[in-house]
This record gives C-alpha cells, sequence and structure tokens, in this order.
C-alpha cells in the first residue's frame, strides 16, 4: 500500500482481492447476523476497504478507539506485516459490527431459561413422567468435507481382493460413512440438516445459474457440493447409494485436481453452505475428512489466509472437527499440530448449545487401519460418538452450596430410553397426490345445550369429604409453586447410606457454567473433588423448573471413565449426578417370602459359570446393543421410503451366544448339574422326604399338589396314578435327544413328553404336535449338542 498526493491509499491487485474478500465476508456477516445496515453506512464500509481516507477516518476513528494517527500508521506498515495489520483490522471491524447489532436490533422476546417451552397453562399439568420435556431441541446441521486427492482415492495396498470392501479408498470409506450416517438421520432425526462438499476434484459445483429468478452461478474452484447442506430427502439417499456402489460414477466425479486446492476457499464456501442454508441453527458443524497435514506448503499467505477463513467459521458459531487420515502401508501419520491446530479450535463457542468441539490429541482415524474396511469402522466410530449434539434439560440453574454461595450450572440426561417418533394422520385432498398432514382440534361442548365452551369458564375441581372444590388457574398456580427453580444443598452423608432401592427417577448430569456466576467451574470442581475423596454425597432441595414439584435428591460425585485402549475414547466424563430420592408414599414393602438358601458348594460351583459369561472387560457398553425394536422400526421405515426390499429378519445383538456359551461353559454347567442333584438329595434327606430325584437332569417327579419337594401328596386319584407310574422308567434327556435329532419326537408318547417337559419347567398342556414342537424349541434354542 502506498499513499497518493490526493489522499487515497493505493493498493496493488492481491492486497486489493484480499480488501474485497474481507469486505463480502464482513457485509455477509452482517446479513447472516440479521443486522440491517443503511445505505450509508454500507457505502462507507465498503469505501473504507477499497482505500477512501475520508470514510476510514470516520469509521475507524470514532468507532475503533484509537487514534487517527495510529491507525494509519498500522495501514501503511504493509511491507513486513501487512496480513497482520489487515487481520488486526478486520477483527475490529467485526467489533464494530456487532456494536451496531446492538444498538439496531430489537430484542426478541425469549422465553424463561428455566421455562419448559410451552404455554403458561400446560404447565398446570404437572407429571412426574415428563421429566425430559425440558430438552432443548436443537436443531443440528452438520457438513462433510471430504478430500478427492490422489492420495485419498488410492486403496490401501493390504486388502483382500476378493472382498470389494476391504479395497476400499479413504475417500470412498467416508462417502459410505456419509451414507451411513444419512441413513440414520432420515428417520431418526428429521429436522437436522446434512450435506457433502467435496474438495479436490476436478469439476467444480456450488450454485447453479437460474434463468427464472436471475441468479448467478458461483463456482468454487475444486469444490464440488455434492448434496446441499439440506433436511435429507429419500433422492438424496438414494444419489449417495448410487456413489457408493457404482464404481463407474465414482470414476467419473471422484478425479483428482491437477491443481491444489485453496483451504481458505474450502472454508469459504462452507462458511456460505451455512450462512445461507443455517443461520438460525444452534449446533453447526463441519466434518472435514482429510489426509493432507500440511497444505499450501510453499504458501504462507495461503495458509494464513485459510486460518482467517477458520476464524471466520469460528466467529459464526460453526465447529470445524477433523477427520485425519493417516496411512500405516505407507509410513504415514498424519500431524496437526503442522496445520491444523490453527485451524480447529479447542475452545468451545459462544453458543450454550453447540456441541463440544474435537480435542487436540484425537487419535487420526487410520492410525490402526490396514484396509478399507477397518478404516471404515474407524470413521464410523468416530462420527458416531460426534453425531449427536448434546441437550440440555436445563440451564443456568443456581446451584446454592451454602448461604450467600451460589454457581451456576447446566443439567443433562445421559441416559434416555429412545421411542419411536410419534406418527401423523394424514389425508389425501381431491385435487393433489401429495398427501398432507391432518391437524386435529378439540372442542368443549355443554352436554345439555350442546353450546361451545369457553376456556375461560372451564375451571378444576378436587372431591374432598363429598363435596367439589374448584379452583381458579390463578389458585392452581400459587398451589404449585414452590419457589424457583434451584438445587440447593442441606446437607451431606456417606455415600454408603444410599440404599440401592431409592432409584426413582432418572439422574441427571450437571456440569459447571459461567454465563451468570463467574468461576462457577472452580467451586465447581473444588466441591466434585472433595465429594470423591471422602466419599460422601450431598442432600439437596431440587426444584428442576417452574412448575415442578419439588424432591430430595442426592449429589453423587462421578468420576471420569475412559477407555483402556485410548485415553481419548472417554465413556462418561466427570462431574456430579443429581439423584431424585422417594419420599415415605414413594416406598412399598414388599410381601414377605421364605426362599431356601442354596448351600456353599452350589454357589461356588455357580461362580465358575458366572466368570466364563461375563462380557468383554466385565463392562456393559450400551452403545454396542441397540434396541432391536426400534432399529426394526427405523429399518421398515427406511425400506419404505428408499424403495428397498423389506427385510425378512431383525437383527438383535441382545440375543444370546448359545454356541460360545455351550463352548465356554457347557461342561461347567453339566458339574454344576451334579452338584445340585447331590444337594438336592441331601435337603430331601434333611427336611425327610421319601423321595428321590429322577432322570440324569435332575428333575423330580411331582405326587402332588402344593408339595415343595414334588414327594408325597393328598388325593386318592393322583396318588393311584403316581403309584402306578412308579414302575415305569421316566424318558431321560439322553433319550429325548437322541429321537430329536432322529427327527422321530413323534413316536414318543403323551405321557413320556409331558414327563420330560415337565421336568425342565416348560408348558405342558396342548396336543401332541404342541409337545413335539415344545421339545423342538427347546433344543433349538439351547443348542445342546455334544
Amino acid at each position: 500500500m502506498e499513499s497518493r498526493g490526493d489522499g487515497r491509499i493505493e493498493v496493488s491487485p492481491a492486497e486489493q482481492k484480499l480488501l474485497d474478500a474481507i469486505a463480502d465476508d464482513l457485509a455477509r456477516l452482517g446479513r447472516v447476523k440479521r443486522v440491517d445496515l443503511g445505505v450509508e453506512e454500507k457505502e462507507a464500509f465498503v469505501q473504507a476497504w477499497k482505500g477512501a481516507k475520508g470514510a476510514r477516518e470516520r469509521i475507524l476513528s470514532p468507532c475503533m478507539g484509537f487514534s487517527k494517527s495510529k491507525g494509519l500508521r498500522e495501514l501503511h506498515d504493509v511491507k513486513p506485516q501487512a496480513y497482520a495489520s489487515l487481520q488486526c483490522l478486520r477483527l475490529r471491524l467485526t467489533t464494530w459490527t456487532r456494536e451496531i447489532q446492538q444498538e439496531r436490533i430489537t430484542p426478541m422476546s425469549e422465553p424463561s431459561k428455566y421455562s419448559r417451552g410451552g404455554d403458561e397453562g400446560d404447565d398446570e399439568e404437572e407429571d412426574d413422567a415428563i421429566d425430559e420435556s425440558g430438552y432443548k431441541q436443537a436443531k443440528d446441521a452438520v457438513l462433510f468435507a471430504i478430500d478427492v486427492s490422489q492420495s485419498m482415492l488410492k486403496p490401501p495396498a493390504e486388502g483382500d481382493s476378493k472382498n470389494p470392501d476391504n479395497r476400499l479408498s479413504p475417500t470412498v470409506a467416508a462417502l459410505k460413512c456419509a451414507y451411513a450416517l444419512m441413513q440414520q438421520r432420515i428417520i431418526s432425526n428429521p429436522s437436522d440438516m446434512m450435506g457433502i462438499l467435496l474438495f479436490g476434484t476436478e469439476k467444480s459445483k456450488f450454485q447453479e445459474a437460474d434463468a427464472e429468478t436471475g441468479r448467478t452461478g458461483l463456482q468454487y474452484p475444486h469444490c464440488y457440493l455434492l448434496n446441499d447442506l439440506d433436511v435429507p430427502a429419500a433422492a438424496d439417499v438414494k444419489r449417495l447409494r448410487a456413489l457408493v456402489e457404482d464404481e463407474e460414477e465414482q470414476q467419473e466425479l471422484l478425479v483428482a485436481s491437477k491443481e491444489e486446492v485453496s483451504m481458505a476457499n474450502v472454508l469459504f464456501c462452507a462458511n456460505q453452505i451455512f450462512t445461507t442454508k443455517a443461520a438460525n441453527f444452534s449446533s453447526r458443524r463441519l466434518f472435514l475428512v482429510t489426509d493432507n497435514d500440511y497444505p499450501h506448503a510453499d504458501s504462507r499467505d495461503a495458509r494464513n489466509s485459510a486460518a482467517v477463513r477458520a476464524k471466520d467459521l469460528y466467529d459464526l458459531g460453526v465447529t470445524i472437527e477433523l477427520f485425519p487420515i493417516s496411512h500405516p502401508d505407507r509410513d504415514y501419520v498424519f500431524d496437526r499440530s503442522r496445520f491444523y491446530n490453527d485451524i480447529v479450535y479447542s475452545s468451545t463457542p459462544s453458543d450454550p448449545d453447540a456441541p463440544a468441539p474435537l480435542t487436540a490429541d484425537i487419535k487420526p482415524a487410520s492410525s490402526t487401519a490396514k484396509d478399507g474396511i477397518s478404516l471404515l469402522q474407524s470413521l464410523l466410530s468416530s462420527v458416531a460418538s460426534r453425531s449427536a449434539p448434546r441437550r440440555a434439560l436445563f440451564s443456568n440453574l443456581p446451584f446454592e452450596i451454602g448461604p450467600g454461595l451460589k454457581i451456576s450450572i447446566k443439567g443433562y440426561i445421559v441416559l434416555h430410553r429412545q421411542e419411536p417418533k410419534r406418527t401423523s394422520y394424514i389425508y389425501l385432498p381431491p385435487d393433489s397426490d401429495q398427501p398432507q398432514i391432518a391437524t386435529g382440534s378439540s372442542t368443549l361442548v355443554a352436554d345439555d345445550t350442546a353450546r361451545t365452551v369457553e376456556k375461560v369458564e372451564v375451571r378444576k375441581a378436587y372431591k374432598f369429604g363429598g363435596e367439589t372444590i374448584s379452583f381458579t388457574p390463578e389458585e392452581l398456580n400459587k398451589i404449585k409453586n414452590f419457589g424457583d427453580p434451584i438445587l440447593r444443598i442441606i446437607g451431606f452423608k456417606p455415600l454408603t447410606q444410599l440404599p440401592i432401592w431409592a432409584n426413582l427417577r432418572p439422574s441427571t448430569f450437571v456440569y459447571p457454567s459461567e454465563e451468570d456466576y463467574v468461576g462457577s467451574t472452580r467451586v465447581f470442581s473444588a466441591l466434585h473433588q472433595k465429594l470423591l475423596a471422602d466419599q460422601k454425597m450431598g442432600l439437596a432441595w431440587y426444584i428442576p423448573r417452574r412448575n415442578a414439584s419439588p424432591s430430595l435428591a442426592a449429589i453423587i460425585p462421578g468420576s471420569e471413565t475412559r477407555c483402556s485402549e485410548g485415553e481419548e475414547d472417554q465413556i462418561l466424563p466427570p462431574g456430579l449426578w443429581v439423584k431424585p430420592l422417594p419420599f415415605a408414599d414413594d416406598i412399598r414393602h414388599p410381601p414377605e417370602t421364605n426362599p431356601i438358601r442354596a448351600p456353599d458348594p452350589l454357589i461356588d460351583a455357580m461362580r465358575t459359570i458366572i466368570q466364563q459369561l461375563q462380557l468383554p472387560k466385565a463392562v456393559y457398553d450400551p452403545r454396542k446393543y441397540p434396541n432391536p425394536s426400534l432399529q426394526w422400526f427405523y429399518r421398515i421405515l427406511q425400506a419404505l421410503a428408499l424403495e428397498e426390499d423389506l427385510p425378512e429378519k431383525a437383527e438383535d445383538k441382545t440375543l444370546p451366544r448359545w454356541r460360545q456359551i455351550h463352548k465356554r461353559a457347557g461342561g461347567y454347567v453339566v458339574e454344576w448339574g451334579a452338584v445340585l442333584d447331590e444337594v438336592y438329595k441331601a435337603w430331601q434327606v434333611s427336611e425327610g422326604r421319601n423321595g428321590v430325584p429322577s432322570g440324569s437332569g435332575g428333575s423330580v417327579k411331582r405326587s402332588g399338589k402344593g408339595d415343595i419337594g414334588g414327594l408325597g401328596g393328598r388325593g386318592g386319584g393322583k396318588k393311584i396314578k403316581n403309584e402306578d407310574r412308579d414302575d415305569e422308567e421316566p424318558v431321560t434327556d439322553e433319550q429325548v435327544r437322541k429321537n430329536y435329532e432322529k427327527n422321530s419326537l413323534a413316536k414318543m408318547t403323551v405321557a413320556d413328553l409331558k414327563g420330560w417337559l415337565g421336568s425342565k419347567g416348560l408348558r405342558t398342556a396342548g396336543k401332541k404336535a404342541d409337545l413335539v414342537d415344545a421339545v423342538t424349541g427347546y433344543f433349538e434354542t439351547k443348542m445342546e449338542v455334544d
């Protein structure tokens, strides 16, 4: 930049191009933030960037808060620090834009941070079963940015040629990952948006020209918008599936560019997509999949420009999450410290509903993957852990630790039962083939005159002492109002005094928030560490939201839980858990029973069986066991929406693996059965009973109704019948198994089938065909094969 005699500043073409880009960016920021700039302000804004000295002084001096000479000196000092000066000026103009924002925007009436999001009349219907109604249904927008370079298109060297999935390139694996996520979200998250942007391609596609609206086409070099950011439709899923499965279409589209793509253009293109398609979304995320850890190695200006574009996305509230790709077969490990530490910010955005960004020490997605299958599984695992944004049950709830000591917390329900979405009634209008959603309405009418009853005429009443007592809505609100929402500690108790039966409702995970009280994190951390060290819990008065019934709650400290395989895999975060405690009216006493305690030898034999049947690492991970009924429901909807073949059988990962159980513990189960026979005989002798168990499986003949041992009994008819059966040898497990293997169960008598089924505790009613089916089902399920 050089000063001319007419008071204007002359800039070089490269500097002018950068100034124009920043001017367009700030103008776009004004539109996104809904700032209605005037014509004079816009003209002065653009003129300042293009070198008009008068407009520069008018804007910079009064609004930026620094002197004219300092501002001009900073602008003139461009030879060693040209880019730094421009970036500093851009940040100051961003501050100026926000000041205009505060002066010109009329604040909208926001709902209370403790409210449930409904009308006040709805708050009257308070019920303990709708604790989750306070969820903030934050919309989520995810944009995949997938690198299409020569190295990303190259399949792994080690792979099975017979299985095409083992020859997946990183780009195709990322597309399959996006396809799997789109399949999931098209039904489970119907209001969320998703898009796919390919960069580094030979072809370019972003915004096509529209003759009807007069919109001109806009292109970003080597950026191909495969799926625009929108709610996924069936056509989008079909198009992406065709690309993933059709190699010819891949060869036509997935062609790497000979020129290096500009990362600044990629991030600016993502900025344009988010601002035009998801301007009001509280959660916006960019999933960046690449194996190039040092783009623009020969151009520092290009890297700095990309860093500025990343900062623009961050200021917009977009979180960049990096999925680094390494190539172990080529001795290449992704090093994010070379470039991407300046792109991916470790701090969270200002939006409280935005998801937590990726940590800086995340493991590269394919550091342990040697083929396409492993890479795809690694990517799916990484994306699945970040596919859903965090949703707060309540925000900025006061947490009173002591008199005069309050901090602010947020609450989350970490474990929540998922259920299918509610169905909607639809109808076909006579003038259209498109189905429309039918909305229902109800009207109260008088029973005698059939006139419409207005809402103001309706009152609620309760029967008490034979009389009906009515209340106005104001009186009901006063009755149900126990104060503002709060979590107030009233004392401390040892953790050992919390009984296991005091589990009334799901626990809420709470975490500190600095929005209302600065320093909440330090106080929260000190309380958390003290409770953990002393193994104590807090007793608190708990009102989670307005018009909610108060309850006593236990504040339980929870330590951080991580996987042993890698420190970056967090299972549960550190924090406090608020567990509502039952009142006296909520406790019911179980009926008295007199169970017979098993002797120690039987318990010791069962201990060995239990040890053989433990889950991996003795930890139950619910993420590995999806709800089979819910998955079946979604699978049917997906097949109908995408015009696929209906599945014949649901995938149920909760079913026991009988073959593995038989292999691991089959012998121990037989030994336990022998110990049971011995213990049972000894118990019969000690109880003075006359019968003995029969059959190899420990089955016992029952002779009388209501007899514990099944020996001896009352009733002449049954006794004579049992005495007649005493001369017959009971059928053994081995005989029944042989008949099952020979498919000759139908040749057995009904008495033998009933006797054997009764010894196994199975149903004995029905015809002979039903009994044969029951025996067949027993062996098919238990897999008791020698």
